[in-house]
């Protein structure tokens, strides 16, 4: 790919580390690069310090329709909706539209595993990086994990397994260029994003999209228990495999299974939760399909530390735990962190709407819930709709515009044994840049209690 002297635009350079991956990228390559964003210095500056050095023009806190109008190749910012009238103007002037990720997969050497799905991608694809490692030592994560997959480019070799985490606004992307991973898995499809995708199925649409363009070589781990994905398993073009409750790498009281023989015990499954049993059983199924060992199954099960922000133990205090779940950002994310402990919980819930129903989640809080502390947000006067109908009996308190105000009010709700659980249901929006600002925030306040 030469890009030696190309006029190439990014759009959306963002603080999760992918922007900044194509911008480097770019600026080695040799081509003239301008980066724009919408959002001004003071929010972006942990990126443009990252950035300092190198041939970059920025345009800060505006798109001008010039810069598109020029362009040769336009990289855009997942967030990026394919719509954006200033894409339109640069398909017109002739340029070519990419994202990290198309470009990734144009240049990657190496085989690529790619997670998706509505909950557990991020535990998934850690789980089965790890498990390939055990036997792959140079294997590779990258993706949507605020790490850019173009920046690992120099040491991925053409045996060197690739592990990705993916968006439905990533494959969004590689679905225009018709672009799968070889390997593939769909964790379970919930409602979520229907701010940006309006419909479950335009959502579930964008998510196909990891196996829609395999060859008849391809492997797709699909969910039995799920009806939605379970039923894509007609369109895959190659193989498919399953795992779940009753059928192939399966999972139930006793830990997981694989080719009916117990592969792993649940008191070796470091993680809490039945939704984790589901998480390990789809990692151990498609680094199955790739050719890891069951014995180095086991070992990367056994050792695996968690992930963080995902139902994360911040500290005890005064016997009551603190646990960070912020990329909790939807109702059934947040159910799956209530059903994680058998303890009273007080939880934080609440944020910016991503037009979700919120009945389910506010039934499982009056099952789960001792108490609710409220966060600020457009999404929260509807969640309260929904607990006055579902748990008028559970404590509601706020909702609070200060974060700290906010925890203060859970601790006192606390006792001994007890456990003070952030999993939103929302997204972060207005009080946060994102959701792992929100996360950091609380670990930040609770380690100060």
């Amino acid at each position: 790919m030469d890009l030696r002297g190309k006029r190439a635009l990014v759009m959306g350079l963002g603080v999760h580390g992918g922007g900044l991956g194509v911008a480097r990228f770019l600026a080695d390559r040799g081509a003239l690069v301008t980066v724009t964003d919408l959002r001004g210095p003071e929010l972006l500056q942990p990126s443009l310090d990252a950035l300092a050095g190198l041939p970059i023009r920025f345009v800060l806190g505006r798109h001008d329709e010039s810069d598109f109008r020029a362009a040769d190749l336009v990289v855009r910012n997942p967030g990026v909706p394919r719509e954006s009238r200033f894409l339109q103007i640069a398909r017109a002037a002739g340029a070519t539209i990419e994202m990290e990720m198309t470009l990734f997969f144009r240049l990657c050497p190496g085989p690529i595993l790619g997670i998706t799905g509505t909950k557990g991608k991020t535990t998934t694809t850690l789980l089965a990086a790890a498990m390939l490692r055990e036997q792959f030592a140079d294997t590779v994560v990258a993706g949507n994990l605020r790490v850019s997959a173009l920046e690992a480019l120099p040491r991925i070799g053409a045996r060197t397994p690739v592990v990705l985490e993916l968006s439905s606004w990533q494959l969004e992307g590689l679905g225009e260029a018709g672009l799968s991973p070889r390997y593939a898995c769909v964790t379970n499809l919930s409602p979520d994003h229907l701010d940006r995708y309006g419909s479950m199925a335009a959502y579930g649409e964008a998510k196909k999209q990891i196996f829609l363009w395999q060859g008849p070589d391809g492997v797709v781990v699909l969910n039995h228990d799920d009806p939605i994905v379970a039923a894509w398993a007609a369109e895959a073009p190659g193989q498919v495999r399953w795992f779940g409750s009753y059928a192939g790498t399966r999972y139930d009281d006793a830990g997981i299974w694989q080719d009916g023989a117990l592969l792993i015990a649940r008191d070796e499954v470091p993680l809490p939760g039945r939704h984790n049993l589901a998480n390990v059983a789809a990692a151990a199924a498609l680094a199955g399909a790739f050719g890891a060992e069951a014995a180095r199954i086991r070992a990367a099960v056994r050792g695996f530390g968690g992930v963080e922000h995902r139902l994360e133990l911040v500290r005890e205090l005064a016997g009551v735990r603190y646990v960070n779940d912020t990329a909790a950002t939807a109702p059934e994310a947040a159910i799956a962190a209530l059903h994680s402990f058998s303890q009273p919980i007080v939880l934080i819930a609440g944020g910016a709407d991503k037009n979700l129903p919120f009945e389910g989640f506010a039934r499982a809080i009056a099952e789960s819930a001792k108490a609710v502390v409220l966060l600020e947000g457009s999404a929260t006067p509807k969640l309260q709709s929904a607990l006055a109908a579902a748990a008028p009996a559970t404590p509601l308190l706020g909702p609070y515009g200060d974060f700290a105000a906010a925890i203060a009010a859970a601790r006192g709700q606390a006792a001994p044994g007890e456990i003070v659980l952030l999993a939103p249901g929302c997204a972060s929006f207005g009080m946060f840049r994102n959701e792992f600002h929100r996360g950091e925030e609380f670990r930040r306040i609770v380690g100060q209690l």
